[in-house]
Order: structure tokens, then sequence, then C-alpha cells
């Protein structure tokens, strides 16, 4: 169990189930950034929000961290970098607020669309100014959404319903989705000057900081109205504020600004801008979610399990095909190290069956956190699994096919003299060790297994049922298969413990074995 640095506000379901799973919650708020750097040494994970900055030096004096989680969806404050190199997972909950941001968005649109926050405050300074806020409608006008993703896609369909037609800017997105969801797609120039409402919805990095500036406002359709619920920096606020004034663009609607907490902005000068203190999550449903999102997050990274929402990990988006594979990879390449007594030099992988076209990336680094829990002392997780691969000159080599000839679906691992096939069969899809070391078998993975070569003959499942049996081990599944030779057999068996050393002893000195294996989890 480990403890849990949390630095921000958290919704409670969240606090209490980390507590649940026995893990220690310790929340200090406010801590400025030198107390941040203090507090986080001896804590295996650390929960933030927007407000704390994960820097490498946090990185650095938080050692043994295991995970950083932010409970939101934005990671401008987090060095992931520094923790992908420092192997620390970083996890987010990018579902949590989607439907609180889309709505957000659709609430600054209708209230710079109609003015509703000038009028109401005029009115309740003694001011009733009909005309001086008369709006326009929703209906027939064309929005522009700059990034389909969740959030984006969200807010078309509201507004489709509204009676506007949709346009998008999202060079990820093909047009095949595009025409599914009833949207165009167009560069941002063209969706610039076609556009009367623009609502920005991109993630802020290098590529989008500043993209709607000065050079892109100047090709707005005349009197363009800008909404931004994604985040602060996107939009260039002199740029806009400049635009504003020339008469170039309407009105604006914003949530997020490029430096937050901020009371100053060019913006608020403007009687056509409707500004919100980045409220685009601030829901009850949306701030529980997000507790709740991350600590599931953060349990699941210190029990060093897969975590569906680690931005740091090569393949987090997983089909339901790979899915239930995971674990059987894992088990997979823990086999392996163990019949290599170590970490071996190169390790083929080969996918067969409907998993080589379903994408296999997260279960190639299964196998790696297999092969290298079994074989080194230092933790391993999905981050730092290939990093450890390559420190350590594994060299991995995948390969994949459609045909599998005996199996829907199979894995196989070679290295060096060794190798093991397993596969999902039944129902419950249950999983099942088919070959190994070239020998057919059909034997349940299981935390103890010994694996014993032997002399193809007579009464050799009685020597090692005797032996194990004298010592108090209990043989839980057996799997015989014989060599294509028909000269050696290989017995693999899964044990209720594992077997003590004296009778391995035993087993390597009895005539006709030649090899003994142990394997556990």
């Amino acid at each position: 169990m480990g403890r849990v640095l949390v630095t921000e506000k958290l919704a409670q379901p969240g606090l209490d189930l980390m507590a649940e799973a026995g893990h220690e919650v310790d929340v200090q708020l406010g801590l400025s950034p030198v107390e941040l750097v203090s507090a986080v040494v001896g804590a295996q994970a650390l929960v933030i929000r927007s407000a704390t900055t994960v820097t490498a030096e946090v990185l650095a004096a938080g050692a043994e961290l295991v995970v950083v989680g932010r409970a939101g969806i934005g990671l401008d404050n987090v060095d992931v970098a520094a923790a992908t190199e420092r192997g620390v997972m970083v996890v987010n909950a990018p579902q949590s607020n989607i439907l609180s941001a889309a709505e957000q968005a659709m609430a600054l649109l209708l209230a710079q669309a109609r003015n509703i926050p000038q009028a109401h405050a005029a009115l309740v300074a003694g001011k009733w100014e009909r005309s001086k806020w008369e709006g326009v409608e929703l209906h027939g006008k064309t929005l522009g959404v700059v990034g389909l993703g969740r959030v984006g896609a969200l807010v078309a369909q509201r507004a489709m319903a509204f009676g506007m037609r949709i346009v998008a800017y999202d060079p990820f997105v093909s047009a095949d989705r595009a025409r599914h969801m009833g949207v165009e797609l167009m560069d941002l120039d063209t969706l610039i000057g076609a556009s009367d409402f623009v609502t920005v919805h991109l993630p802020k990095n290098a590529e989008t900081l500043g993209l709607i500036g000065k050079e892109l406002l100047a090709k707005a359709k005349p009197g363009l109205r800008i909404i931004n619920t994604a985040r602060g920096g996107i939009v260039d606020e002199e740029a806009l504020a400049e635009a504003i004034r020339s008469g170039q663009v309407q009105g604006a609607g914003l949530d997020v600004f490029a430096k937050e907490p901020t009371t100053e902005s060019p913006l608020f000068e403007l009687s056509s801008v409707v500004v919100a203190p980045h409220l685009g999550a601030s829901t009850t449903e949306a701030q529980d979610k997000a507790g709740v999102t991350i600590a599931e997050q953060v349990i699941l990274a210190l029990n060093g399990d897969f975590v569906p929402f680690a931005v740091n990990v090569a393949a987090t988006d997983v089909s339901e095909t790979v899915r239930p594979f995971m674990g059987l990879a894992e088990q997979l390449g823990r086999i392996v190290s163990c019949l290599n007594d170590g970490l071996p030099d190169t390790l083929e992988i080969e996918y067969q069956g409907g998993l080589a076209g379903a994408g296999t990336g997260i279960l190639t680094l299964s196998v790696l956190k297999g092969l290298f829990a079994a074989g080194t002392a230092e933790p391993v997780s999905y981050v730092n699994a290939p990093q450890l691969a390559a420190e350590r000159g594994l060299e991995v080599r995948e390969t994949s096919t459609v045909t599998a000839h005996d199996f829907v679906n199979l894995i196989t691992l070679r290295s060096g003299d060794h190798s093991v096939a397993g596969t999902l069969t039944g129902p419950r899809t249950e999983p099942r060790l088919v070959m190994m070391d070239d020998h057919t078998v059909e034997v349940p993975p299981a935390p103890h297994m010994i694996v014993v070569r032997n002399d193809d003959r007579a009464g050799m499942i009685g020597v090692v049922g005797t032996i194990l049996g004298e010592a108090e081990v209990s043989i839980s599944s057996m799997a015989v298969g014989p060599s294509a030779t028909g000269h050696t057999a290989l017995m693999v068996l899964s044990t209720d413990q594992t077997v003590p050393d004296q009778a391995l002893e035993l087993l390597r000195a009895a005539a006709g074995i030649s090899d003994v294996h142990t394997i556990e989890s």
C-alpha cells in the first residue's frame, strides 16, 4: 500500500475510494512550489488538478513516485517528458468533464448570441435596454468546430439540434467519420471565413498555441463570434481584442485564459465579450466523476495493473479484441523470462488470427512488463518497460499474421532455445498455454509452475509425482507433450505452492530428467 499525496481539492468519493483500497491519503492543500518538493518525498502517488505544477524538480524529489494523477483533462501543468524519463506514469480523467465542458460551450454560445450577461448587468443596474442588447439566432448559422474530439463532437451534436450548419477543422479525423457525424471538414482558413461562430476544442501544445491569432482573424467572416472553452493561449487574447475593436469579429465567449487565475485582460473592457473563470468542469457531476476516475487510475497504477487513461503509455486505446489478451501476454512474458533464467538477448513475438489486425502494441508492452517483472528487482510498469528493454539491449521483433491454423487467436514468444504460446479458450475466455519449447501442451497458467524435460519413457510421471508428493506439494494441473522426434517429453505442472529447493534438487538429480525450470509470479 502506498502514500497518496493530494494537493488540491478532490471530491470526497475519490478520496474514500483510495482509502478503502488501503492507501494512505495525505491531503495537503495550498502548497507552495518549495513545500511541494518537500511534501512529495516518500509519496508513491501525487494527485493534482490545474493549480499544481509538477516540474522535473518535483519528480526528482518524488523518487518513489509511481503515478501522477490529474483530476481533469489538461496536462499542461505536468512535465510529462520528465515523468516518462523517470518511469512515472501520468494519468488523467479525460472523460470526466466532457459533458460539462460541452454544455459550457453551448452556454457561452447562447449567452454570446443573445447578450444575456450584458442585459442582466444592465437591468440589475436599473437600465431597461432592449434595443441595445439585440442578439442573433443560432438557427441557420454556420458553426465552425475547431477540434472534433470528444467535446467538439458533443458540441456539434447539440448545435445541430438548434438548426446550425456544422463545419470542422481537425486533421486527425477522417472524412468518412465526419460525414457520419453530419459535419463538413475543411481547412482552418476556409472554416474561419465561412463560420458565423467558431468554437475551439483543441489541446494546448506547441502547434496550437496562438493558433487563433492576428493572421487568421484577418481572414474571418465579418461578424464572427468566437467561443473558447478548451485552453487559454490557443486564442491570442490581444489579437482577438484588436479584431473586435476593428469590427472584424463581433464578439467572444471565453472560459479560459492564457494566464490563470487572472482578473486582467484586454477583452474584459469590451462589452461584446462574455467571460467566465474556467467553469467548464465546474459541475457537481464532473467533479465527482473526475475524483472517482483519477482514484481508480491511481489504484490500478499502484497495483501494477493496466491503466487505461495513462497518457505516457504508447498504446492506451485498446480494442475490445485485444484487451482480454493483456493478462495472458504478461504471463507469457513472465514464463519466457523464467525459462531463460533471466532476461534474454532477443525476443520474437508473433500474433496470429484476429489479434493481428487489432492493434497489438499494448500486448507487446504487457509481454515486456511480464518479462522484466520476472527478471529484475526494479518496479516495472507499462511506462518504463520499453525503456528497460532499450537500456538492456533487448531486441524485440514483432510479426503478425491473420492466419492461425489451430486457434482463432494465438500469441507466440520465442527467445533463444525457448518458446511459449498461449490463447484464450471457452465461453469464459480462459487463458491456456498450448505450446512450450515446441512441445504441444494444454494447461492454464498459474502463479506456481514447474517445467520438467525428461526422457520419453514409462514411469517418468510417477517419478515427478512421487517427489512432489513427498514434499507435500499438490499438483493442480498437468500437461505432457512429447517432442516431434519422440525421444524426449515435456511436463508442465501447476502446483498449490512454490516447490521447495530440496524437491527441485531431487527432480534434477532423478534419472531420465534433463532439465527443470520453475515459473513464479
